[in-house]
C-alpha cells in the first residue's frame, strides 16, 4: 500500500521533472473548463469543481498507487451530486463526500482494491452509458439556450420541461455550443497532444463577447470565481443525517473506487506500468475527505486526463501534482478570465464528454456479447436513467454476480432436512 511517488522518486531525473512539468501543465488546461463544467452540470457552484480538481488532484497523485494517474471530479458524479445536492444541499453533499471518503479509506485498509475484478464488466459499461445519457440530456438546456429554471432532477419530468421550454430557443447559444464541438473534435484530430479544450472554449467565448452574443456566461450566471481556496470546514454531522446519506456516500464511494482502478488499469496498458491497487483505494479515500473539508465534489481517477497525461508524456505522480498546483495559480491569477467562459460552450464541451463516456468504438462488439450480458447491459443503463444509481448498480451487480455463478455450473445444494 506504498504511494507510487515514494518509489519513482528514488532513480527521479531533471529529465522526468522537464517531462512531468509539460505533461502536468497540459492536463491542467483540459482539467481547467472541465471541472468548472461538471461542477455546474452538478448543480454546484463552478469554484467547487476547481477546488475539487486542486485539492483531490493532489492528493490523489500524492497518496496514489499509479505513476501517472490523474485525479478530479468526473462525469460519473455528474447525477449522483445533482440529486444529493437537490435532496440535501451542498452541506449534505460534502457529508456524503467525506463518508465516502472514509469508506474508501476503510476499504483500502482491508486489501479490498482487487475486488473490482468481481464486478461485472457489463454493469460498468451499462451504468457509464446511462450516466452518459443523463449528463447529455442536462446540457441541452444550455446548448439551445432555453430559459428554464430549476429544471427537474428526474429524466422524464426534464425531458418535458425541456420541451415545454422550446419557445426560447436561442440560436446565438446553439451556433456557440456547435462551434466549441467542431473546433474540440477537429483539434484532437490535427493536434492531439495539444489541450484544445481550453483553446476551443476560449475561442468562442470570446467570439461571443466580442460580438457581444445574448449567451450566459460562467460569471454573468454565478458571478466572480474566488482567488483562493476556501477555509477547511467539517459539515453538520449528526446521526439522522448520516443515516439518510448512507446509501449515497456508499454509491459515491464505489464510483469512485471503480473508476480509479479502471483509469489505473487503463494507464498501466497505455505504458506498461503496474499500479497499487490498494494503495490507489486509499489515496481516493483520503482525496474525497480533503475535498469535503475544502466543500469540493467527489473526486477520483479520470481516465480521459489520466490518458491525456500519459500522451503528453507524463511518467510519475510529479505530473499530477503540477497538474494541481497549476490549476490552483490559475485561479489565484486568471480567475476573472475563467468567468467569462461561455455556458453554451461548456454545454458543447460535457456532450462530447457524454459521447466518449459511452464508449460508440464499442458498441458493435457490445451487439455480438452473449445474450445475457446483453440484457444486464440494458438493463443497468435503462434503470440508471429511469430510476437512480443506487437501484441501477445494486440490481445490476446482483443479477451480474449470479450469471456469472450460473457460468461456473455450481452444483446445487446438498439440503438436508434441519432438525427441529
Amino acid at each position: 500500500m506504498k504511494p507510487k511517488i515514494f518509489t519513482t522518486l528514488q532513480d527521479y531525473t531533471r529529465a522526468l521533472f522537464l517531462a512531468d512539468a509539460l505533461s502536468g501543465f497540459t492536463v491542467a488546461m483540459v482539467a481547467l473548463p472541465l471541472s468548472i463544467a461538471i461542477a455546474i452540470a452538478s448543480g454546484a457552484d463552478p469554484a467547487t469543481g476547481l477546488v475539487t480538481a486542486i485539492v483531490g488532484g493532489f492528493l490523489i497523485s500524492l497518496l496514489g498507487g499509479s505513476r501517472v494517474q490523474i485525479g478530479g471530479p468526473t462525469g460519473a458524479f455528474i447525477v449522483i451530486v445533482y440529486g444529493v445536492i437537490a435532496e440535501h444541499g451542498h452541506d449534505g453533499l460534502v457529508l456524503a463526500t467525506m463518508m465516502a471518503g472514509i469508506i474508501l479509506l476503510l476499504a483500502g485498509a482491508l486489501r479490498a482494491g482487487n475486488l473490482i475484478s468481481y464486478i461485472p464488466e457489463p454493469v460498468i459499461n451499462g451504468f457509464t452509458m446511462g450516466i452518459a445519457i443523463i449528463i447529455a440530456t442536462s446540457q441541452l438546456k444550455d446548448l439551445f439556450g432555453l430559459q428554464l429554471t430549476d429544471p427537474p432532477a428526474d429524466f422524464f419530468g426534464l425531458v418535458d420541461a425541456l420541451w415545454a421550454a422550446r419557445a426560447s430557443f436561442n440560436g446565438a447559444a446553439l451556433g456557440v455550443g456547435l462551434t466549441t464541438m467542431a473546433l474540440i473534435m477537429l483539434l484532437r484530430h490535427v493536434a492531439p497532444r495539444f489541450p484544445g479544450l481550453i483553446l476551443a472554449i476560449a475561442v468562442t467565448s470570446a467570439a461571443a463577447a466580442l460580438l457581444t452574443l445574448p449567451v450566459e456566461t460562467v460569471q454573468s450566471r454565478f458571478g466572480a470565481l474566488p482567488r483562493s481556496l476556501p477555509v477547511p470546514q467539517l459539515p453538520e454531522i449528526t446521526l439522522t443525517r448520516i443515516e439518510e446519506l448512507l446509501p449515497s456516500a456508499v454509491i459515491i464511494a464505489f464510483l469512485a473506487g471503480v473508476e480509479s482502478l479502471l483509469s489505473a488499469m487503463v494507464a498501466d496498458r497505455m505504458f506498461g506500468g503496474r499500479y497499487r491497487p490498494n494503495a490507489e483505494v486509499i489515496a481516493q479515500g483520503a482525496a474525497n475527505v480533503g475535498s469535503a473539508l475544502f466543500g469540493g465534489l467527489p473526486a477520483t481517477g479520470a481516465i480521459a486526463r489520466t490518458a491525456t497525461n500519459v500522451r503528453a508524456g507524463g511518467r510519475t505522480p510529479v505530473a499530477g501534482l503540477i497538474h494541481a498546483v497549476t490549476i490552483l495559480l490559475v485561479m489565484m491569477l486568471a480567475g476573472p478570465l475563467a468567468g467569462w467562459m461561455a455556458m453554451p460552450a461548456l454545454a458543447g464541451l460535457l456532450l462530447l464528454t457524454a459521447w466518449n463516456m459511452s464508449e460508440p468504438h464499442k458498441w458493435r462488439a457490445h451487439l455480438s456479447d452473449r445474450t445475457a450480458d446483453k440484457v444486464l447491459l440494458l438493463l443497468t443503463m435503462v434503470l440508471t436513467v429511469v430510476t437512480d444509481l443506487t437501484v441501477a448498480i445494486g440490481v445490476g451487480v446482483a443479477l451480474g454476480l449470479a450469471i456469472r455463478l450460473r457460468r461456473r455450473h455450481v452444483p446445487p445444494s446438498d439440503w438436508s432436512m434441519p432438525e427441529r
